[in-house]
């Protein structure tokens, strides 16, 4: 199966009609054979027609011309009904929700409604009276839920994307089961009106990818507020880029990782960690028990009661239409009064708290998507438990206003995959996207069940977009040191590593500790050349970004090596009297280096 990149380049170069890509995506699902993948699907004949329309209609500046897409069944498609996974439940939305909206405008297909684990509460795909989707990658285990069905859509080539929803890591523990790509954004960033609530105020729209190139494209695509979502919220998007040269990678301490006794699994992660510091990475163990115990809040605190509030009518008019398993997760205990939900918002500000200062400087939390696989028949015997063990890397990040991506990271022998996942605050959606990318192109993994390998990473630009802004920083803000989150927590994307021209020095400037970075241009050729970085950054970005800093710095124009010229920092001349010259270090990581 071509990735959503490769169909774009075959519409538009006219190797492939639409209808031809439509065709064979019916043609693929025909072949594989699950009845329990879609609970709803559109005509063939009515999504060649809509194929046809497109096709006559041309591209129009639409970055998703006739890709065929697939919506979990909890996302509204108007014509299709949604279901929640609950006959009881089932309606006919009269609109679009906002992401199916945006992603038919940029010219996407939508083909049919997924299964998924009833009302959107579980992690391994097998609580639906439709079935249970088949794991793309073998029979025997759970496909990973509660996006099951988008999930293995994608896997099995049937369709390149596919929405998904992520309340306590719906759309990223399929993505690890399965060798996909998983992508979870910053809350708020894509709206959810029109998405079946599990928890509101948690809850995101997911994508599904072969590629996480594919995954950001259709991000793109669905991003930014609507005014009709009280929980859509501004949030810094920034570009796909480079991954850092240098970077600080949080894993879990030996004592905090849980391979539930799989011992593949662990291996899998032991690789995962040496690839990434094949990319450059320095590993930094961290203590997740802030993380874990935000997680216990999310089932045993109030946020149980906005699942019951989901499903409130249906309970009290026919609650034996509800799962029993759900029942028991959802209203199998009293729910907690005001008191307890305020003293749970109060301990979640303290996590909250903790988990901040545990990711301060880094690039991204790096943890395993899940413990390991589970068989079909272990969750059968153990419904609650297995399910629970699923979620022990996922289910505190939406409490904690975390993005997150999933990506493969190994295929055992036994045909089971493992995935990793990696987390970071709010706004980090493009550097997530730009670490993982070339994490995943680095693990040389076929794409989902498909056997297909993974393209060459896409040749990513070394200039900004036209909605932003290059930067030029030569000290605490370079990749993977200490002021290095407030470009990415403003969007900022890395662009490529270079030097100034030889007219500047480099000076410690006093007044710490610590020592800070004053770059100073002089005449032609009395200088040095500066190592340094350029970074993008959104124009609202750059401006909060410039707001910030403190005197004697400030932003000039400087001349760079690669012959380009670039907004970056400069220092006043008088700032620099008694300050020492570190020019001959040839740069502000090197003098640091020296230090140690």
């Amino acid at each position: 199966m071509p990735t959503l990149t490769s169909i774009l380049s075959c519409h538009h170069d006219g190797s492939r009609t639409i209808a031809e890509t439509v065709a064979a995506a019916y043609a693929r699902l025909r072949a594989h054979a699950d009845e329990a993948l879609f609970i709803s699907l559109k005509p063939e004949a009515e999504a060649l027609a809509e194929a046809e329309r497109l096709q006559a209609e041309g591209p129009q500046g639409r970055p998703l011309w006739g890709v065929p897409v697939a919506v979990k069944d909890n996302i509204d498609v108007a014509g299709l009904a949604t279901t929640a996974a609950c006959p009881a439940y089932a309606y006919e939305p009269r609109k679009d929700a906002s992401a199916v909206a945006r992603l038919k405008a940029a010219g996407a297909i939508i083909l049919g409604k997924t299964n998924l684990d009833q009302f959107a509460t579980g992690l391994n795909g097998t609580r639906s009276p439709y079935g249970t989707p088949r794991n793309t990658l073998r029979a025997d285990l759970v496909p990973g839920g509660s996006s099951s069905g988008s999930a293995s859509a994608v896997a099995a080539g049937i369709v390149p994307i596919a929405l998904g929803t992520d309340t306590a890591g719906s759309g990223r523990v399929p993505a690890g089961l399965q060798n996909l790509v998983g992508f979870k954004p910053s809350l708020g960033l894509v709206p959810t009106a029109g998405v079946v609530p599990a928890c509101r105020t948690l809850d995101c729209v997911s994508v599904f990818a072969l590629t996480v190139e594919d995954a950001w494209l259709v991000l793109q695509a669905m991003a930014g507020p609507d005014a009709s979502d009280p929980f859509s919220r501004t949030v810094p998007m920034g570009r796909l880029g480079a991954c850092p040269p240098r970077l600080q990678l949080g894993v879990p301490r030996e004592q905090d990782l849980d391979f539930a006794g799989d011992e593949e699994a662990r291996a899998g992660f032991e690789q995962a960690l040496v690839r990434a510091q094949g990319l450059g990475a320095e590993i930094v163990p961290i203590d997740m028990t802030p993380f874990h115990q935000t997680a216990q809040l999310l089932y045993d605190g109030p946020w149980v009661a906005e699942r019951w509030l989901a499903i409130r009518d249906l309970h009290e008019r026919e609650p034996e239409e509800i799962l029993p398993v759900i029942r028991a997760v959802i209203a199998g205990k009293p729910l907690p009064d005001a008191a307890a939900t305020f003293a749970a918002r109060y301990r979640l500000a303290e996590l909250s708290l903790a988990a901040r200062a545990a990711l301060k400087g880094l690039g991204a939390l790096m943890v395993p998507t899940a413990p390991r696989p589970v068989t079909l028949a272990e969750m059968t015997a153990d419904p609650i438990g297995a399910n629970s063990m699923l979620g022990r890397y996922t289910n505190f990040v939406n409490l904690l206003d975390l993005c997150a991506l999933a990506v493969p990271a190994g295929l055992a022998a036994d045909g089971t995959a493992s995935g990793v996942t990696f987390i970071a605050p709010s706004g980090h959606d493009a550097a997530l996207a730009s670490i993982g990318a070339a994490f995943h192109a680095a693990s040389g993994l076929p794409l989902g069940a498909t056997g297909v390998p993974h393209p060459p990473l896409a040749e990513l630009p070394v200039g900004a977009a036209p909605d932003t802004v290059e930067i030029a920083v030569v000290g605490a803000h370079l990749s993977g040191m200490p002021l290095n989150g407030e470009l990415t927590a403003l969007g900022g994307s890395f662009l490529r590593a270079t030097t100034t021209t030889a007219d500047y020095r480099l000076f410690a400037l006093p007044g710490g500790p610590p020592a800070r970075p004053g770059l100073l241009r002089l005449g032609p050729g009395e200088g040095a050349p500066i190592a340094l970085e350029v970074w993008s950054l959104p124009v609202a970005g750059f401006g909060a970004f410039v707001a910030g800093i403190p005197a004697p710095l400030g932003i000039g124009t400087l001349a760079l090596a690669d012959g380009s010229r670039v907004k970056g920092f400069l220092c006043e001349a008088a700032a620099t009297d008694g300050a020492r010259d570190i020019s001959d270090f040839g740069g502000w990581r090197a003098f640091v280096a020296a230090q140690i």
